[in-house]
């Protein structure tokens, strides 16, 4: 069984940074996209970066490109995303995600079947 466990959420200042962590148990990890989608209330959710599973590709909506940046480390199972210079619109649950096919790369969240349980991330002005 597959499991994804997030931490590193919390309550910060507008300028600020957070980064977060996903750590994955249940199947071989490093042969996975490893994503972060977030959703922020009363809106869908939405793909903010993934990873491939050796770390060569990245990939990064519009609306997080060039400040937070995701990384993984195989040997420890986990995914990160570093977080730089928030502000109030990152204000969301942040979801680390992984796909059911090894080696697929995707921005979709329906080619998503694994989901964290989420973490809050609260961004004050």
């Amino acid at each position: 069984q597959v499991q994804l466990v997030e931490s590193g959420g919390g309550l910060v200042q507008a300028g600020d940074s957070l980064r977060l962590s996903c750590t994955a148990s249940g199947r071989t990890f490093s042969s996975y996209t490893m994503a972060w989608f977030r959703q922020a209330p009363g809106k869908e959710r939405e793909f903010v970066a993934f990873i491939n599973w050796s770390g060569q590709r990245t990939m990064y909506s519009d609306s997080v490109k060039g400040r937070f940046a995701i990384s993984r480390d195989n040997a420890k199972n986990t995914v990160y995303l570093q977080m730089n210079s928030l502000n109030a619109e990152d204000t969301a649950v942040y979801y680390c995600a992984s796909p059911v096919q090894a080696f697929l790369t995707s921005t979709s969240a329906g080619d998503y079947v694994h989901w964290g349980q989420g973490t809050q991330v609260t961004v004050a002005s």
